[in-house]
């Protein structure tokens, strides 16, 4: 049986905001329905993804900005980030964690520039949102096998 994730709810203060943020980073627009003054849904779907983005007015009660360590997986890091920064998005340097393959939800033992040897799974930088949702960029290059 396939379990496939196709949508994540992110907690957003400011709907239109939230919707200029994400179509200015290239994300497709699916759905922006507004039922009533209490309920709106936008969705959008980031390029290549199958997994989507769902925010609005009445779709979640947790706080604005509560959602972090959303991954975004490119197969170049360096052109992701420069495409991101050239949209105007606030993305940090390119950084690697000091123990190895994946970093920590915190900035401990963030090391500067990519992984040594551009190893998949290892290279990294972050941005959020206007709401500070947080998300990374994370460079795959090479799928573990079975994945």
């Amino acid at each position: 049986m396939d379990l496939k994730l196709e949508v994540v709810v992110l907690p957003v203060s400011d709907v239109d905001r939230a919707k200029a943020f994400y179509e200015a980073l290239g994300f497709r627009l699916d759905v922006d329905h507004v039922a009533d003054d209490t309920y709106r849904v936008v969705h959008l779907t980031p390029p290549g993804s199958s997994c989507s983005v769902l925010f609005g007015t009445g779709v979640t009660t947790a706080a604005p900005g509560s959602v972090q360590g959303l991954h975004l997986v490119v197969t170049d890091i360096k052109a992701a980030r420069a495409d991101l920064v050239a949209r105007g998005v606030g993305v940090g340097e390119i950084f690697h964690d000091a123990g190895g393959v994946f970093h920590r939800g915190t900035r401990e033992g963030r090391v500067g520039g990519p992984h040594p040897e551009r190893a998949s799974y290892g290279s990294f930088a972050a941005f959020s949102d206007p709401d500070g949702n947080g998300w990374v960029l994370q460079e795959v290059t090479t799928r573990l096998p079975g994945r």
